[in-house]
C-alpha cells in the first residue's frame, strides 16, 4: 500500500481574500470569512421570464446580450404588415427607440451589438439585399447582399459578419449561399453542403460560424448541422429535434439553439432547448415557457435572450451553466 506522503494532493491555499482569477475545480480557505471556497461550475440551465416587447411581432431578428439588446423589424400580428419598429432591452424592459429602420422588414437576419449591428435580407422583395448599420440609435445603408433573400441565417461583428443560407423567393427555393462582410461590402464564400432556408445560426465572426436546423425544401425541416472555418463547411452531428423557425445564440464550439416549428401545416410551435459543445448537441431538459419560432435571440450559451416570435411579445431569459465562487460547506 502507498505511504500517504506519495498519495496526498496539495495543500489548500489559505488567502485573507478570494482569488481574482481561480481556475476550475481550485478550492482555497477565506480566512477573512471563514469559509472554504472553490471555483466550479453553477448547473441553472433554465428559461425564465424577461420583459415583454412593446411591438408584438415575428420573423424577426436581434442582436447583442442579454442585458444590451436590440430588435429591429419584423411581422406584426393580425391585420399585419412589415415595421420597422426598433426598441432596446436594459436586461429588465425594453424601449422603443425613436428611430426605425430604413427599410421596413421581415424575415431578415442580424449580427452584431446593441450599439453596432448589422441588418441585412429579408423581405418584401425590395428589402431581399438591403443591408443597414445600426449605431445604437440611428440606421444607415450600406453595401448590399450579393445573393438577395430571405430566411436566412447570420453571425458575427458589425465589421465582420457571415450571411448563409435563406431563400429566393419566400420559401420554394432553398439557398446554400454563403457571405462574407467586412464593414462596407459582401463577398462570396463557399457555400454550404445542404441549402436550406429559416435556418439556426450562431459564431462569433466571418470565418468562424455553425449553421444548424431549417428548411431544406419547402415547409420541410432538418436537423443538419455544419460548422465553418472561414475556408469550407464541414458537416457535423445534427441537432436532436428537427425543427425550423429556429433560433441561435453563442459561438461555433458554443452555442445554444431554441424554439422553431415542425413544419407543414399545422406548424407546430417547439420549445426545445439545446447546447451545443463544438462535438455534439445535448437537450436540456426543460425548453422555453411559451414554445414559439423566428423569434429575435442574442446573447451567449450561458446567457440568452429570445424576444418575440410566434407568440408576438413575450421574452425569455437562459441562464446556463458557468464557472462561480461557490461556499464548500460540510457534514
Amino acid at each position: 500500500m502507498a505511504a500517504y506522503t506519495g498519495i496526498q494532493g496539495q495543500n489548500i491555499l489559505i488567502v485573507s481574500s478570494d482569488p481574482a482569477n481561480p481556475t476550475e475545480g481550485q478550492i482555497w480557505y477565506n480566512s477573512t470569512s471563514n469559509l472554504l471556497k472553490g471555483y466550479a461550475n453553477v448547473v441553472t440551465n433554465a428559461w425564465a421570464a424577461g420583459g415583454n416587447l412593446g411591438t408584438a411581432r415575428y420573423s424577426v431578428g436581434g442582436a447583442g446580450t442579454q442585458t444590451a439588446a436590440v430588435i429591429f423589424g419584423g411581422f406584426t400580428p393580425f391585420p399585419g404588415g412589415p415595421t420597422g419598429a426598433t426598441e432596446l432591452y436594459n436586461g429588465t424592459s425594453w424601449t422603443s427607440n425613436p428611430t426605425s429602420m430604413g427599410t421596413p422588414r421581415y424575415q431578415y437576419a442580424a449580427s452584431g451589438t446593441q450599439t453596432a449591428a448589422l441588418i441585412f435580407g429579408g423581405w418584401p422583395t425590395g428589402t431581399k439585399t438591403a443591408t443597414e448599420k445600426f449605431n445604437g440609435s440611428t440606421f444607415s445603408p450600406t453595401g448590399s447582399l450579393t445573393t438577395g433573400r430571405n430566411f436566412l441565417a447570420g453571425c458575427g461583428t458589425q465589421t465582420s459578419t457571415l450571411a448563409f443560407g435563406g431563400s429566393p423567393d419566400g420559401g420554394t427555393t432553398q439557398s446554400s449561399a454563403s457571405e462574407s462582410f467586412t464593414g462596407s461590402t459582401w463577398t462570396n464564400t463557399p457555400s454550404m453542403n445542404t441549402a436550406r432556408s429559416t435556418l439556426g445560426g450562431a459564431g462569433a465572426s466571418n470565418t468562424s460560424a455553425l449553421a444548424f436546423g431549417g428548411s431544406p425544401v419547402s415547409q420541410g425541416t432538418t436537423t443538419a448541422t455544419e460548422s465553418y472555418n472561414g475556408t469550407s463547411w464541414t458537416t457535423v452531428n445534427s441537432l436532436n429535434t428537427t425543427r425550423r423557425n429556429v433560433m441561435g445564440a453563442g459561438t461555433q464550439t458554443v452555442a445554444l439553439a431554441f424554439g422553431g416549428d415542425a413544419g407543414a401545416p399545422p406548424y407546430v410551435l417547439q420549445s426545445a432547448t439545446e447546447l451545443w459543445n463544438g462535438t455534439t448537441w445535448t437537450s436540456n431538459p426543460t425548453g422555453l415557457a411559451t414554445a414559439r419560432g423566428g423569434g429575435a435571440p442574442a446573447g451567449s450559451q450561458t446567457s440568452a435572450l429570445c424576444a418575440g416570435g410566434g407568440p408576438g411579445s413575450v421574452s425569455e431569459e437562459w441562464t446556463g451553466a458557468a464557472l462561480a465562487v461557490r461556499t464548500i460547506t460540510t457534514s
